[in-house]
């Protein structure tokens, strides 16, 4: 795994991203599970991997996406052998599939928190929220290297930025604010 930090100072709690992220400690020692959603008894889901030629799920849970506009909606967070995948929970429908070979780099912050931002340079990027951030990007750094032999970068900063859309770029802002995180998403 690339990381690449930034200059900041980091401490002992901030493992297994290589003293890098400061990490609750209820997710330390997390076993990891990988299919949350137990994809073969969803055949609406197993119909979109099939058609689409996917062989393995890495993983696969609900997660919060943030649009353009920023709204939250739920999707389900697809990750297999070869792509990315977003399925609108309510109506089984693919919302965005990505190759694994077009994701660029996964950005996040140093604190404690659940954002991460998927970033595809040949389309929009993906901001997105989950519990399991942390498992989601180790399988996504270990699919993309299996897939193509390239080693996705995951960039750390407290400020980020992302294209929300194809001409909307947005900030991601994370501080630390009274025992928390303050997040706050602003137009560039």
């Amino acid at each position: 795994m690339r990381l690449r930090p930034s200059d900041s100072n980091v401490t002992e709690d901030q493992e297994p991203f290589m003293g890098v992220k400061v990490r609750r400690k209820a997710s330390r020692r997390h076993e990891y599970k990988g299919d949350y959603m137990n994809i073969p008894s969803r055949p609406y889901l197993m119909k979109i991997l099939q058609k689409q030629g996917d062989k393995q799920v890495f993983f696969a849970d609900k997660v919060l996406k943030f649009t353009s506009t920023g709204k939250m909606k739920r999707r389900i967070l697809m990750v297999t052998d070869f792509a990315v995948y977003l399925v609108d929970p309510d109506t089984g429908t693919l919302k965005r599939r990505i190759a694994l070979a077009a994701v660029d780099r996964i950005c996040l912050s140093e604190l404690s928190d659940n954002f991460f931002a998927i970033i595809v340079p040949t389309e929009y990027d993906l901001l997105m929220a989950s519990t399991r951030k942390t498992e989601i990007v180790t399988v996504l750094v270990d699919a993309t290297k299996n897939a193509s032999e390239y080693e996705l970068e995951v960039d750390f900063s407290n400020r980020f930025e992302y294209n929300a859309s194809a001409d909307l770029v947005k900030e991601v802002q994370f501080e630390e604010a009274e025992g928390s995180v303050r997040t706050r998403i602003v137009k560039k």
